[in-house]
């Protein structure tokens, strides 16, 4: 066995048992029931890479390909559900300002998709297999929803350094621990685009190793007592966090109003 692919079928190992531990942990303390659509996503993973680990000698094999085909689409929907579930936890308090916010991130993702299906078709015009058209069209999927979230945990982490919102310590963790996974996964869909799959081996040992280490964060942080700890950020003085926070209960109350009627 090749050295990358062993590193590659160790840290495969480490995010089976990371997964593992981290839906137990959840399930033991009660936070699965805060953190559902993350805790789903862990279950999923968990058997996921099972099947990786132990149902496939291959990559290049057909029965690869159709795993392939019909799990892909369950990642996606899984990314967007955590993105909604962190940002209402974000804005747990602010209602109004959570029900703009997914109608924003329902239409960036309606809008990414397209121009990504739109740049398909030069490439599908011509005659090529029915393989590399449904690869092709994954890949464009794939690149409309990592670059549309990957913005919007962008947003949201630049909105929470503008308005001082109290969050616990777990949603904080969460937050930047998601986004720190996105970055690595839309970093490395854009070099495959740009580069091809020749940095396909060191790119999936880099990320699957970023992979690891988020679920490790999750597994060691998320606690009930990181529920419990609320942290402001940032901190600006008791007067500006009061009149931007006056802002924020207005601008919230008026959205919930207008969305009422």
């Amino acid at each position: 066995m090749q050295a990358s692919a062993a590193i590659i079928r160790l840290l495969e190992f480490l995010v089976l048992a990371a997964c593992l531990l981290t839906s137990i942990k959840l399930t033991y303390n009660g936070l699965y029931s805060r953190y559902r659509a993350l805790f789903a996503y862990l279950i999923f993973r968990f058997f996921y890479t099972g099947a990786l680990l132990f149902a496939f000698q291959s990559t290049q094999s057909t029965s690869y390909l159709w795993f392939f085909i019909l799990t892909e689409p369950a990642i996606w929907i899984f990314y967007v559900l955590i993105v909604i579930e962190l940002y209402s936890l974000v804005l747990e308090r602010h209602r109004g300002l959570y029900t703009l916010g997914r109608w924003v991130l329902y239409g960036g993702l309606s809008l990414s998709l397209l121009i990504s299906g739109l740049s398909l078709l030069p490439e599908l015009s011509g005659g090529t297999s029915q393989q590399s058209r449904v690869i092709s069209y994954y890949v464009a999927i794939e690149r409309g929803v990592d670059f549309s979230l990957l913005i919007f945990l962008l947003l949201i982490l630049l909105w929470l350094t503008r308005y001082p919102v109290p969050l616990s310590r777990n949603v904080l963790v969460h937050s930047v621990a998601y986004t720190f996974l996105f970055l690595s996964n839309t970093a490395g869909l854009l070099v495959r685009v740009m580069f091809g799959f020749t940095l396909a081996v060191p790119l999936n040992t880099l990320f699957l190793g970023i992979g690891a280490v988020c679920i490790l964060i999750w597994l060691i942080f998320l606690t009930p007592r990181g529920e419990e700890v609320r942290v402001n950020l940032p901190s600006f003085g008791p007067e500006h966090e009061k009149r931007v926070l006056s802002q924020l209960e207005a601008l919230n109350k008026t959205l919930l109003k207008v969305s009422r009627e």
